[in-house]
């Protein structure tokens, strides 16, 4: 039902959805694991002349969280006010991005692989906006480093 879902939204944004489309949207939903942090709303403002700044509302626990930051560029405005509402303190090893399928309107798939104190996790995102998808695989990434930090600590902490 998920990926029927993502189906039409990309459907909505590209008026036509490749096989490599649905690949990618098949494949993301497959990998789906328990979500601490959902991504609810990404705005982001960026420009020849503008500081860039990204604002991101996230439920952390099902805790509406709001935050906005500027960066050096938009992923990296998107990146610290997602760790500023999350207050994880993760360090950004790799940073990757990719076009799934051609053309102005591709599916761009980004992934990154964050650590803390030691451990370390990759995460994945896929949209036909690439903020979108680095936002998406960061908190991939940070669902992800939380299942290690609660098995970890026995299930008593996450990040």
């Amino acid at each position: 039902e998920k990926a029927y879902e993502r189906f039409l939204e990309i459907a909505d944004k590209k008026k036509e959805v490749f096989d490599d489309d649905l690949m990618a949207i098949a494949g993301d939903e497959i990998r789906q694991i328990p979500e601490k942090y959902q991504l609810d709303y990404l705005h982001t403002v960026s420009g020849t002349g503008t500081v860039p700044s990204s604002t991101v509302r996230l439920r952390i626990d099902g805790q509406e969280v709001l935050q906005t930051a500027c960066g050096d560029g938009p992923v990296d405005a998107t990146y610290l006010a997602i760790d500023t509402a999350t207050q994880a303190g993760v360090e950004v090893e790799e940073y990757a991005i990719r076009a799934i399928t051609s053309g102005s309107q591709a599916l761009g798939e980004v992934s990154v692989r964050i650590s803390k104190d030691g451990k370390t996790s990759k995460g994945r995102g896929i949209s036909t906006d690439v903020i979108e998808a680095s936002a998406k695989a960061y908190i991939d990434a940070l669902n992800r480093l939380a299942i290690l930090v609660e098995r970890a600590n026995g299930g008593a902490e996450t990040v």
